[in-house]
């Protein structure tokens, strides 16, 4: 059952990164494209981190241990370390809309 939920988190993750991923491609304005790569990036942090908590139930070895400690704490470095920059680009999102109206 957890198996079930790791893997339905891990494909929304990677729906999220798709979904991120083709809006920074579509947007024309730089701060906005800056923003959708940075959640991207998160979405791909998560998608990391629940793989590895998936490998935990999935194979318990120490081998798997070790990798799957990796991914998760890459996975919750990159979660934390790229919520702070979209937070940052985040300010600026609206603000570069506004100025760029047609």
């Amino acid at each position: 059952m957890i198996n079930a939920v790791f893997i339905f988190l891990i494909v929304v993750s990677f729906a999220f990164y798709f979904y991120f991923k083709t809006k920074q491609f579509r947007s024309e304005l730089p701060i906005a494209k800056k923003w959708y790569a940075n959640r991207a990036l998160i979405a791909l942090g998560s998608l990391l981190f629940f793989f590895g908590l998936n490998q935990l139930f999935l194979f318990p070895t120490t081998l798997t241990y070790v990798i799957s400690g990796l991914f998760i704490v890459i996975g919750l470095f990159t979660m934390i370390n790229y919520y702070r920059v979209a937070k940052h680009y985040g300010q600026f999102v609206e603000e570069e809309y506004n100025l760029n109206k047609k």
